[in-house]
């Protein structure tokens, strides 16, 4: 059974710095590339950060562009999302996950997520 368990969140001034960490389980996951998605109060979930597969491509959701960095350890079956420059804008929760629509014929569920407030 897939499983993700989000860490890290907290409480933190603006230009604080957080690590948000990603522990996966039920799935071969250093086959597939992973996600992280912020759902900010009362808006949809959204990708903000992807790592491929072996983790030497990242993309980014331009908002975050510079000052969060995706990384994963595939002896783990860990991802992390580090943080920086964090904003008010970046309040909300944080889920990790495989790319939406995930693959046919296995379930990807949300894991509960971890929450991050920045003050405003």
């Amino acid at each position: 059974q897939v499983r993700f368990v989000e860490s890290g969140g907290g409480l933190e001034q603006p230009g604080g710095s957080l690590t948000l960490s990603c522990t996966a389980s039920g799935f071969d996951f250093e086959y597939h590339m992973m996600d992280w998605y912020h759902q900010a109060p009362g808006q949809e979930r959204i990708e903000i950060a992807r790592i491929v597969q072996g983790g030497d491509r990242q993309w980014y959701r331009d908002p975050v562009k510079g000052r969060f960095t995706i990384s994963r350890d595939d002896r783990k079956n860990m991802v992390f999302l580090r943080m920086t420059n964090l904003k008010p804008e970046d309040t909300g929760t944080y889920y990790c996950n495989v790319p939406q629509p995930p693959p046919a014929g296995q379930e990807f569920p949300w894991g509960r997520g971890t929450r991050v407030t920045v003050l405003s």
